[in-house]
């Protein structure tokens, strides 16, 4: 089985991938994970020593590569929504899920982590960083076979919801 989530920082990807790994019992490929494990460098250092422009290159070859491994692969916030990503999203006949996050609780999530973990909410501060989540949602939300409400839900309701749509649309497809 492949399933490929997307959605914005805070909507829960990381957590939703491994929670739903462990339920379908299948493999999780976070492509930030990846992108470090392959290039050294965590995501900030390779921006800093490379330069986006390198950096969207490597993601993009990342990616990819993630898209040939059985499994879930969990993007980045900004991967779907690079233009060559993009595309290669909309051709690939792996079901994509969006984690849809409301303001509120994307400005709770990212609260409660690591800010220092979080350059891009460092930069653009709560108010830049929701008109970028205004600006990527329709892109998400082209990409997307099954759209998921996240808010006021627990990781395994989430789950639950994502395994139900799922056989749902594999019964349509």
């Amino acid at each position: 089985m492949k399933l490929i989530l997307i959605g914005f920082m805070g909507s829960g990807k990381s957590t939703i991938a491994d929670a739903l790994s462990h339920k379908l019992a299948i493999e999780h490929h976070d492509l930030d994970q990846l992108i470090e494990k392959q290039s050294g460098f965590k995501i900030p250092a390779y921006f800093e020593q490379f330069g986006e422009a390198q950096f969207r290159e490597f993601e993009h070859q990342t990616l990819i590569d993630a898209l040939e491994l059985d499994g879930i692969v969990s993007t980045g916030g900004g991967t779907p929504v690079q233009d060559a990503n993009f595309d290669l999203l909309v051709q690939h006949p792996t079901p994509t899920v969006f984690l849809n996050a409301t303001d509120e609780t994307v400005l709770k999530r990212l609260l409660k982590d690591d800010v220092e973990s979080r350059p891009l909410f460092q930069e653009l501060g709560a108010t830049g960083l929701i008109e970028l989540k205004h600006a990527r949602q329709p892109k998400y939300e082209q990409l997307a076979d099954i759209i998921i409400d996240v808010n006021d839900k627990t990781p395994a309701q989430i789950v639950d919801e994502i395994v139900n749509q799922l056989n749902q649309y594999q019964l349509e497809h």
